[in-house]
């Protein structure tokens, strides 16, 4: 199977001299987690992705989405076969990958997703995923806390690869904060300066974060967490034992992995 037969073309795009805060309302909209920017010619430019507009402080940034996109660290052609893009997209550690023509032709033709390869598997090589979530999830967790301000937490979404983190109270999980959640707020960087001129007050994770966690035990089959993860378009799911205590977290690479084996 081929990249073209199961890459979405239907992806939205945007122009590099497009504001870049137009390009926060697509991603924001439309719950992208990138968007392929290409130029009048439909030539793929690079990428924005929710790390790259959480830097953007006003709703009249005059930033354009050139200032602030980034390359793509793995791109497909629409020729290439399916089980090796998914392979070169989890080398280097990414959930999605904007499709080109060919390595010399850089038109752009679409998106694929990791949950392009996990969905058709559940259906119909569902033995792929019968792992225990404890043979695959991340033991070192990083987390927050209710009370921690915001702006350390974008800052720390900043500056690592982490795009959601467990906020823990007495070592139990009480919610999930994302960037698509600070996004969604508007609370992005509290300490930016309004339109008005005037800096906003810094607010707290329990201001912004998810209290209703979907949330599972180590026992649980990675099959059903994996068919979550499509159905809710979920990026990551903690792990908690039976008294509530976070223990682990699976993110959409752990499942993918499991896939290509």
């Amino acid at each position: 199977m081929h990249v073209k037969e199961i890459m979405d073309q239907k992806h939205p795009t945007i122009y590099d001299d497009d504001l870049a805060t137009k390009a926060r309302a697509i991603i924001r909209d439309f719950n992208l987690r990138i968007l392929p920017v290409i130029n009048e010619n439909k030539v793929l430019l690079g990428k924005v992705s929710r790390r790259d507009v959480m830097v953007i402080s006003s709703s009249v940034s005059p930033i354009k989405v050139k200032g602030i996109m980034t390359p793509a660290k793995h791109v497909a052609a629409a020729e290439d076969d399916v089980a090796s893009a998914f392979k070169d997209m989890l080398r280097v550690d990414v959930w999605y990958a904007p499709v080109v023509t060919s390595t010399q032709d850089k038109t752009y033709r679409g998106v694929i997703g990791l949950e392009s390869l996990i969905a058709p598997l559940i259906r119909t090589n569902p033995e792929k995923f019968l792992n225990d979530v404890s043979e695959v999830m991340t033991k070192e967790v990083v987390t927050c806390s209710p009370e921690d301000e915001v702006e350390k937490i974008w800052r720390l979404m900043q500056t690592t690869r982490f795009a959601g983190l467990p906020v823990v109270k007495d070592g139990k999980l009480v919610g999930i904060v994302t960037q698509k959640d600070l996004l969604e707020s508007g609370a992005m960087l509290p300490t930016f300066e309004s339109k008005k001129g005037r800096f906003r007050a810094s607010s707290k994770v329990a201001s912004v974060m998810q209290t209703q966690v979907i949330a599972v035990l180590p026992s649980t089959k990675v099959v059903k967490i994996a068919k979550v993860m499509v159905s809710k378009d979920i990026g990551r799911i903690p792990v908690k034992d039976k008294s509530g205590k976070l223990v682990g977290i699976v993110d959409r690479e752990d499942v993918a992995r499991l896939a290509v084996k």
